[in-house]
């Protein structure tokens, strides 16, 4: 079951992920908000300030590319990846399929917890996202990012689960086994959810 709720620019800011050189796993926002470096630090272990579960949804788009306009815009503050970049690493000489670009990705992309916990899930990028429970793993809606990927059903119907920039949403009531959830828009977006009987020993981030 997926409860939406929208976040505000603090929670945006509460919901980063350790800085680094790296576009892949640096934040934009630290650079701007220094305070967020303790939020940071919280992310890596997949829990927040209260030991909930939680996911963040990261891109790195740059704010700056108008060409990023037309398919939503990137609200990002800082983003260091044009759309051209971003477009040039869909696919690889050495792949039949999507790869896509590695700073479009969840952190952590594993979560392993117990039964009747819940997991927060927040888009700490500057792109729409869903994050939607499938079957199993496939393209999404969106086919110059489907290459050589059949798309999950799941991802053909409308969307209950997009999660816009600084939005929070909230995983509950998922049975014990193997979840998994991909983004509809950024296929190769995959998240595992393991959960295990309460009680179990679970609880961890990978």
């Amino acid at each position: 079951m997926i409860t939406a709720r929208t976040g505000c620019s603090a929670l945006l800011a509460l919901a980063i992920v350790a800085c680094s050189d790296d576009p892949v796993s640096r934040d934009p926002a630290l650079a701007s908000n220094p305070a967020a470096s303790e939020a940071a630090s919280l992310s890596l272990s997949g829990s927040d300030r209260d030991g909930a579960h939680q996911i963040l949804i990261l891109d790195d788009c740059d704010p700056n590319d108008p060409a990023w306009a037309p398919t939503g815009g990137c609200l990002l503050k800082r983003g260091r990846v044009m759309l051209a970049e971003f477009n040039a690493l869909v696919r690889s000489p050495l792949s039949l399929s999507t790869v896509g670009h590695p700073a479009w990705r969840n952190d952590p992309s594993y979560l392993d917890i117990s039964l009747d916990k819940s997991v927060k899930v927040t888009n700490a990028g500057g792109r729409l996202h869903t994050l939607t429970e499938v079957a199993n793993f496939g393209g999404g809606q969106v086919p110059p990012l489907n290459v050589g990927l059949t798309p999950a059903p799941e991802c053909l119907l409308p969307s209950t689960t997009d999660v816009r920039p600084g939005e929070s949403m909230r995983l509950e009531n998922l049975g014990v086994g193997l979840h998994r959830f991909q983004c509809c828009i950024h296929p190769w977006m995959r998240e595992l959810i393991a959960v295990s009987p309460k009680g179990d020993g679970g609880e961890h981030a990978h």
